[in-house]
């Protein structure tokens, strides 16, 4: 067979290309060299995108298919070593701690309702035993849920303190003592190159909560930070650049780094749109709404200069759902004594302690993808008369992340990524603009290999698994490729792109 020799560049922009066109370019002659890389031990870092999570479950399939073991596959073909994950038991994800589960199994697709895909967990009792050790090499040391503090905070795999909430399940299987670090083992295998992709869950659990936390903006003691605040960018660069000179002291001086992509363009944030309430879904009720609710407290509101807070449903467009928005001023008191004469008093003040800081959603805020099952059901909690979730009941804080609480959302990961970024020049790294292709994938014309479209729509979209945060199969090959691009140009390697195709996506019920 006839070999093709190509230049480092002339590779680096054919793979390029492929990437955002059909990909049609066979690589299979090319001779592949590792350029001024050395790939014979290579340890990737990170969290749940690292690891291989998808589906809100890690599981062996899923592992299989992560970026890193993408990306160690091609490095092979450049004398590259073997790359081992810690694999869990069962391809039904979860985790059991002596009979008792902590960790949730895969969600799968069980059915379609109005056109919207129902998600069940798959039934089965995990067999991955939180207790049962690994030990040897591990190269993929993606730890799902771990922010970037957390890669370098002793006892994170400390296996009793999964009760306390201070460990990882999923680092304890691999740590290799009650008081390493992730990074300190990740140098103590001495890689000869190395990925790092963190900084994501500093600022999701925020946004996936409907921003329940604080902003720690100005707070650099990650040890006062609750489950789901901000993370302050100084905390993250700061980590980031510890876990960097750990692996220098050993040794490691040649990887990869990513920045993080703006978290709400995912489909957890953006398929479920503001105003999913159609005539059509509300029918004659939207006479009876107006008049009996929405009139009334858009006339109070009014009085009180906030009239813009609510608006008469509509009979011919699209109608916003009702949230709680606790950014808002609130107006119970003045509520109350609005409504009294009209509902008397009990009620009236039940009126104005939901309502106070109730409004209608708007194109900037983001109904999260819980809300899906949520919206337009009963909350029991809630009295009669008005008690449907998002129609006549607000919907609660932790399904909607609020155009404020976006905007904090989007300051941290822009500073989380001009500090990421000053790191990767600063160590010399090769460099991955996540955001970038998170913004492709977001276009129009999204990414296309061999004829086959890929964006980032739900389930459809091809590139996000059930859960609406983590990748597919074919997310993760999407990934990889950008990791490989970022390879090649910084170290003159002429890694082969993947085929996208060639990798699972969502699987549908027969």
């Amino acid at each position: 067979m006839k070999k093709l020799y190509i230049s480092t560049v002339a590779a680096t922009m054919l793979f390029a290309v492929s990437c955002q066109s059909d990909f049609e370019n066979s690589t299979e002659d090319v001779v592949v060299t590792s350029g001024e890389a050395n790939f014979s031990k290579y340890i990737a870092l990170g969290n749940s995108l690292t690891s291989g999570f998808r589906d809100n479950a890690l599981y062996i399939d899923g592992q299989n298919e992560s970026y890193p073991n993408i990306i160690a596959q091609q490095m092979k073909r450049a004398s590259g070593g073997e790359f081992v994950q810690p694999l869990m038991s069962d391809n039904n994800g979860g985790m059991i701690l002596g009979t008792t589960v902590i960790q949730a199994t895969k969600l799968y697709i069980e059915s379609f309702s109005n056109g919207s895909p129902v998600l069940k967990n798959v039934a089965a009792t995990p067999t991955t035993d939180v207790t049962k050790k690994l030990s040897g090499t591990i190269n993929n040391m993606g730890v799902p849920g771990a922010k970037s503090f957390h890669l370098i905070a002793p006892g994170y795999g400390n296996l009793s303190g999964i009760t306390l909430g201070t460990a990882n399940p999923y680092y304890v299987r691999f740590a290799t003592s009650a008081t390493s670090t992730v990074a300190g083992d990740a140098a103590a295998q001495k890689p000869t190159f190395f990925s790092l992709w963190i900084g994501n869950n500093d600022v999701l659990s925020y946004a996936s909560s409907g921003g329940l936390g604080t902003d720690q903006k100005g707070n650099t003691n990650p040890a006062s930070y609750g489950s789901n605040d901000i993370s302050d960018p100084n905390v993250v660069a700061g980590a980031i650049k510890t876990v960097l000179e750990t692996l220098k002291a050993a040794g490691s001086t040649k990887g990869v780094i990513a920045n993080i992509p703006y978290v709400t363009s995912i489909p957890y944030f953006t398929t479920v749109p503001y105003n999913p309430l159609t005539p059509q879904k509300l029918g004659s009720n939207i006479t009876v709404l107006n008049a009996s609710l929405y009139g009334p407290l858009k006339q109070a509101l009014t009085a009180f200069g906030a009239g813009d807070r609510i608006n008469l449903l509509s009979s011919t467009a699209s109608n916003p759902v009702l949230i709680k928005d606790v950014s808002l001023t609130n107006l119970s008191a003045q509520l109350t004594a609005a409504l009294t004469p009209s509902l008397g008093a009990a009620t009236a003040a039940a009126f104005g302690q939901i309502y106070g800081q109730a409004r209608q959603a708007t194109a900037e805020d983001y109904v999260l993808l819980t809300a899906s099952s949520v919206i337009a059901t009963t909350n029991v909690s809630a009295p009669a008369s008005i008690n449907v979730n998002g129609v006549s009941y607000p919907l609660e804080n932790q399904y909607v992340l609020t155009k404020t609480e976006a905007a904090s959302v989007k300051t941290a990961i822009d500073a989380y990524n001009s500090q990421i970024s000053a790191l990767a020049t600063a160590y010399g790294l090769a460099f991955v603009n996540a955001n970038a292709k998170m913004v492709e994938l977001n276009s129009a014309s999204g990414i296309q290999f061999d004829g086959v479209k890929y964006s980032a729509k739900f389930v459809t979209g091809g590139t996000f698994s059930l859960d609406g945060v983590h990748l597919t199969g074919r997310g993760y090959a999407v990934v990889a490729n950008e990791f490989l691009k970022a390879i090649n140009y910084k170290y003159k390697s002429n890694l082969p792109m993947v085929n996208p195709n060639s990798y699972s996506g969502v699987t549908f019920p027969k």
